[in-house]
């Protein structure tokens, strides 16, 4: 038997063409190996920003006209428009857009300024961190995510991602002791969003039953000023801009339901929103006082609903 030689081996085994010789070219960089980097989606720049959020509210208006005039032609024509926008999904971007730092960030950032003052001095710790429920989030990374002072549950009719239920405010169960109670609830940017004044009202109403009572900081004082707390976001049209809502109805609507403002902060090029901080204190009804109309207060068999007043914003 012949031996192989171990160069025949190889030779026999591989599978060599003859090629012509290459042209050397210049020398490829490491990074021209790697995988493409992602890239982020192009942002949506300020003005159209702006214009979309207004369109879609303008659109969700004229909807709840044609439902209401029962011409459902009009109904759908308008439906298609709003999918063209990108429906809900592309409102949410749009949000999202105006919570970046070049665009004033986050309105939690007024909150956390607000706030840091007394929670700075109360430790964050887990078994010490306040509870927030954060109605219609869109992130979990906004300033008091980022701050430790808070447990926080987010919700939002539709879910952006991890760590936000998906979940309906006005259908979430009430909560049966103090132990499924807030420290303080935010509403960026969600009571104008509701379609109807007395839905609007309602709301207000139900925040207030998710609040912890006041007499649970008695031994806290330096949280007793604080909490518990509403802290409301509203465009800054809804009051200075208004047929129906001034600033002096909103804090009478507030005192309404145990919420007066405690602090106020109007909107600016930093921030087109105004703010608000409420904290709890037993329900007046002085709001009855500026006069009643069908829209504004509704009644039943002669006695004011207080269970749902009416806020007709802009």
């Amino acid at each position: 038997m012949n031996k192989i030689s171990f160069l025949d081996c190889l030779l026999q085994n591989a599978n060599f063409e003859l090629m012509a010789p290459k042209k050397k070219g210049p020398a490829k960089r490491l990074a021209a190996g790697r995988p493409p980097v992602l890239q982020r989606s192009k942002s949506i720049s300020r003005r159209a920003t702006k214009a979309l959020i207004n369109k879609h509210h303008l659109l969700q208006k004229r909807k709840r006209q044609a439902i209401a005039k029962g011409n459902a032609v009009e109904e759908a024509a308008i439906e298609t428009e709003i999918k063209a926008l990108g429906g809900i999904e592309g409102y949410q971007e749009a949000s999202l857009q105006g919570q970046r730092h070049d665009r004033g960030g986050d309105s939690s950032q007024v909150l956390m300024k607000w706030l840091e003052p007394c929670v700075s001095t109360h430790g964050t710790d887990s078994d010490r961190r306040l509870r927030m429920l954060e109605v219609g989030a869109l992130s979990t990374q906004n300033a008091c995510s980022k701050s430790g002072h808070f447990y926080i549950e987010r919700i939002d009719l539709n879910s952006q991602g991890d760590g936000i239920l998906q979940q309906d405010f006005m259908e979430r169960p009430l909560p049966r002791d103090e132990s499924e109670r807030f420290d303080i609830i935010s509403l960026s940017l969600v009571l104008n969003y509701v379609p109807e004044p007395k839905d609007r009202g309602e709301m207000l109403r139900r925040t207030a039953q998710f609040l912890r009572a006041p007499e649970r900081y008695l031994e806290s004082p330096h949280l007793q000023a604080s909490f518990s707390s509403l802290f409301l976001v509203l465009p800054a049209p809804c009051v200075t801009n208004s047929r129906y809502l001034d600033e002096e109805r909103l804090v009478a609507i507030m005192k309404s339901v145990g919420l007066p403002p405690w602090t106020m902060e109007p909107g600016g090029p930093g921030l087109p929103c105004g703010t608000a901080r409420s904290v709890r204190t037993p329900p007046t009804w002085e709001f009855l006082e500026l006069g009643r109309c069908p829209d504004w207060c509704p009644e039943s068999d002669g006695i004011p609903d207080l269970a749902a007043p009416a806020i007709p914003l802009k």
